[in-house]
């Protein structure tokens, strides 16, 4: 199992990378901003759907797990 931290610290990265602002991952997933920085922040580990949308709207991999 990741680590709620870890797994924000990922999502963020690569979020970051593509230039996207929260509020932008969060209007293109249907979210909330303050829902994606929770997650990011490592406050909720987001649902196996949650991870799916980001990822998808990210162009990532479903896995965010370090190897």
């Amino acid at each position: 199992m990741i680590d709620p931290k870890e797994l924000g610290k990922s999502i963020r990265y690569e979020r970051d990378k593509t230039g996207m602002t929260q509020g932008e991952l969060a209007s293109r997933t249907k979210m909330s901003r303050n829902y994606i920085s929770d997650i990011e922040n490592g406050r909720y580990t987001p649902s196996v759907s949650t991870l799916s949308k980001i990822a998808e709207v990210l162009e990532v991999d479903f896995y965010f797990a370090k190897k």
